[in-house]
């Protein structure tokens, strides 16, 4: 599990004086960058592959407001990853500073080509890495249908 510590600024505080929805998404996108460039996939390696992520959805559940003044910490665990490493599923658990878990986020998202602006493959090098990654409990390998179980036909309209 990879874990990375935030100081919740005043910016990060909606009207309601805790923290903000939006800081939370910020949260999770800089911790999940912060896991990638830690397994080589900076951005200057992505710029020489034309390789991007894309967010598909992020599912919030919260349990706890947290306010500022205290250091929270925002984790984030390989739950699943296609076969080619195109798609993959990233769940976070937040923490306050006691370790009490106050807030998790299921997400999903894709590997973009940023010239054809498709959707991609990793490229071997970047799939051996993320493959030596400890899985969470419950992964699983993820096809093209895990990524359209939302998908509304119009016959699904009528």
């Amino acid at each position: 599990m990879y874990l990375k510590e935030f100081e919740i600024r005043w910016s990060d505080v909606d009207a309601n004086r805790h923290l903000a929805n939006s800081a939370y998404i910020n949260y999770m996108s800089h911790t999940r960058m912060g896991f990638l460039e830690k397994l080589g996939f900076g951005h200057k390696s992505m710029v020489a592959h034309n390789l991007g992520p894309v967010v598909f959805y992020e599912h919030m559940y919260y349990f706890k407001e947290v306010f500022p003044g205290k250091p929270v910490k925002v984790s984030l665990e390989l739950m699943g990853l296609s076969e080619d490493g195109k798609f993959f599923e990233f769940h976070h658990n937040f923490y306050d500073s006691n370790g009490k878990n106050f807030a998790h986020c299921e997400m999903m998202g894709a590997w973009i080509n940023m010239k054809t602006r498709s959707l991609t493959a990793l490229p071997s090098e970047f799939l051996t890495r993320i493959n030596t990654v400890e899985k969470g409990e419950n992964f699983r390998i993820l096809t093209k249908q895990d990524t359209r179980k939302f998908v509304k036909t119009p016959k699904d309209l009528a």
